[in-house]
């Protein structure tokens, strides 16, 4: 049993090790100078809710479709800026898979 769960355990590292080491390092360097620039201020954000504010008061009906595009796209992007902002945990498969088998374990 302890020798199967050596092995389960042995190939769980050995197979999540592999992505680890096939990332470069260029990738970082970028994530984290936009990781400095993504800090937006209190007068950023109301800008950008009353922007948002304004475009969904908007009658739409009488703008042709490359405006309606136009606002779709900007509130795209305003979406995509405020949500950098925010801070994410990724946890991969593999490492739910362990902390599960930990819990069982202990």
């Amino acid at each position: 049993m302890k020798k199967t769960i050596f092995i389960a355990l042995l190939a769980i590292f050995s197979l999540s090790a592999a992505p680890t080491f096939a990332t470069t390092s260029t990738t970082t360097a970028t994530a984290t100078t936009t990781e400095a620039k993504s800090k937006l201020t209190e007068e950023e954000i109301s800008n950008y809710r009353s922007r948002v504010e304004e475009i969904r008061a908007m009658d739409k009906s009488e703008l042709t479709s490359s405006e309606k595009m136009e606002l779709k796209t900007e509130l795209k992007d305003i979406k995509a800026t405020m949500h950098k902002d925010g801070t994410i945990i990724y946890i991969g498969g593999t490492t739910l898979l362990i902390i599960l088998i930990l819990i069982l374990i202990l």
